[in-house]
């Protein structure tokens, strides 16, 4: 066995390297990892696999369509499951808190142009001891790990049943706590409203702070004196959860700015309908996370593969790599792998 597929065994479980199956799991694996051109490159260079580009897409073809089957399958086994005391098979949960967040981000389809592909992220939420800068009292901080992903090119509608099925999968009716991280956007919260209406829901505080910010521009120019000391000002009681006297204090200078009354207005009305989002003091003391960095660092790796120089994708081949894709970066390669290409007698 050449020496170079040692790595590439352990990690993809591989025993020999030159059976049909281990070439296409090997083939599969890098094509959501790189473009097609670089697999062909990869292939030759360090397995001394000869392996086209145009080969190498028809097997990622062939085998993320079986991913995204069995994607189904799963989706609809968990849907049947009683959430109340039913438990989906899954890993065990080490924790008593599970949290959701939600984002979105874009690709180029031929014909179609820029489209949205929805993502989402389940995590556990593991607390860790972390000094306070002002305070230097120690808080128990949020942090996410054991992050499992899911992705799909299309409306909310779906998207959510994928993300539920997925919070099952992971035990979710069986967590203590929950919680739900994501931005502003309306299509999410709506979401939640459907799947995850009992968890504890927070605006990003960032994406919050953000539109702060631009309240602050509006006002007094962008980078200005007089907009830097606003901004510290109301960023001080907005952390401290005072959303609500926020939104007030924009209808009321939305008056006095005619030429950006509207703009000021809608910030006002962002801060009104999340207020109840928005309580971070004490979110933070509770030990949750209040930020969707989780969620937007995932986008970014999908983007990675998605969103090259150039790359213009079909419908059916966007849909069909974004499985394989999300199993990569759930750490579930081998698991799907598996349950694709030996399927259970029925």
């Amino acid at each position: 066995m050449n020496a170079a597929f040692f790595p590439l065994d352990e990690q993809l479980g591989i025993r020999d390297p030159h059976t049909s199956e281990a070439v296409s799991k090997l083939v599969v694996w890098l094509s959501g990892l790189l473009p097609f051109e670089q697999v062909e490159i990869v292939l030759a260079k360090v397995g001394q696999i000869h392996c086209s580009r145009n080969s190498a897409w028809r097997r990622a073809k062939h085998w993320g369509e079986a991913a995204r089957q069995a994607e189904a399958q799963a989706q609809t086994r968990a849907s049947q499951v009683d959430t109340r005391g039913g438990i989906v098979a899954g890993e065990a949960l080490q924790n008593d808190r599970l949290g959701a967040s939600l984002d979105g981000f874009l690709i180029h389809l031929r014909e179609e142009g820029w489209k949205e592909v929805k993502a989402g992220s389940i995590f556990r939420i593991e607390l860790n001891a972390t000094e306070d800068q002002q305070t230097h009292e120690f808080l128990d901080v949020g942090r996410a790990v054991e992050n499992s992903y899911v992705a799909h090119l299309g409306g909310p509608e779906v998207f959510g049943e994928k993300l539920w099925s997925e919070a099952k999968r992971r035990q979710w009716a069986t967590a203590v706590e929950t919680q739900v991280v994501a931005d502003g956007a309306v299509w999410i919260w709506n979401l939640v409203a459907d799947h995850f209406y009992d968890s504890v829901q927070i605006v990003d505080w960032y994406h919050a702070k953000s539109h702060l910010a631009h309240a602050a521009q509006l006002l007094y120019g962008e980078a200005t004196p007089g907009m830097q000391r606003w901004l510290t000002v109301q960023a001080t009681h907005l952390f401290q959860g005072q959303a609500e006297g926020i939104a007030q204090t924009l209808r009321e200078v939305a008056r006095q700015q005619k030429a950006q009354e509207s703009e000021l207005l809608t910030e006002a009305g962002y801060f009104e309908t999340h207020k109840r989002r928005m309580e971070y003091l004490d979110r933070r003391m509770e030990g949750w996370i209040l930020g969707s960095g989780m969620v937007e660092s995932a986008a970014k790796q999908y983007q990675a593969r998605f969103k090259g120089p150039g790359m213009r994708w079909s419908r059916s081949g966007a849909e069909r790599l974004l499985p394989v894709r999300t199993a990569i970066l759930s750490h579930r390669f081998d698991e799907i792998w598996q349950r694709i290409y030996n399927p259970p007698l029925n």
